[in-house]
């Protein structure tokens, strides 16, 4: 009879699901997403290709349980950032920052690389759905600012947010400053010439 190491089952199989999906993560940030097979996995958590099937039946399976695993988590993180200040630009400037960390901690990366493989439709609607919620604190706040379009409005941001993201420099504070502050400026102001 296998070991649990929790005081029941559900308990044991909720705490190995956990860390077979951070090791599925590992695998990824080292080695990138075409690494991360089941074998791959079994082997990295010492566990028989048997017992991997009972969490996962395909690599795809694998792949949509570390996606959506990850997502609620960041859009938890965005709701809490936004909704810690007030007044519409500590608002948008809260979400530009926290999803910037998020981006460029090493997880969100692992999700994206994740998603571009294929999938079955099944999985993709349950990201796409997951993915939704992470704009939805800025479409929140341009709501409540009356912005038209908030919805597609969060969208766009969003692309610039992805954009700025490219740009940073890994440990450069200085640099990673001044593309927040033009990404912010972008979001809040658009295009339109200061006054001096």
């Amino acid at each position: 009879m296998p070991r649990i190491s929790a005081e029941t089952l559900a308990e044991h199989r909720a705490n190995r699901l956990r860390s077979l999906l951070a090791a599925g993560r590992e695998i990824v940030a080292e080695e990138g997403p075409d690494a991360l097979t089941l074998a791959a996995l079994a082997r990295r958590v010492g566990l028989s290709r048997p017992s991997l099937y009972e969490y996962f039946k395909s690599r795809e399976e694998l792949v949509a349980a570390i996606v959506t695993d990850e997502l609620p988590d960041q859009a938890r993180r965005l709701a809490e950032a936004v909704h810690a200040v007030d007044g519409v630009p500590a608002k948008v400037e809260a979400y530009l920052r926290t999803v910037l960390e998020i981006i460029v901690d090493g997880s969100h990366g692992a999700v994206v690389a994740l998603s571009a493989h294929a999938l079955p439709e099944e999985s993709r609607r349950r990201i796409r759905a997951e993915h939704e919620k992470l704009l939805a604190p800025l479409a929140g706040v341009l709501l409540e600012a009356r912005v038209p379009q908030p919805g597609l409005r969060a969208l766009l941001i969003h692309g610039s947010v992805e954009a700025a993201a490219r740009t940073l420099r890994p440990g450069d504070v200085a640099q990673s400053e001044a593309v927040v502050a033009a990404l912010l400026d972008q979001t809040l102001h658009g295009l339109r010439p200061r006054s001096s």
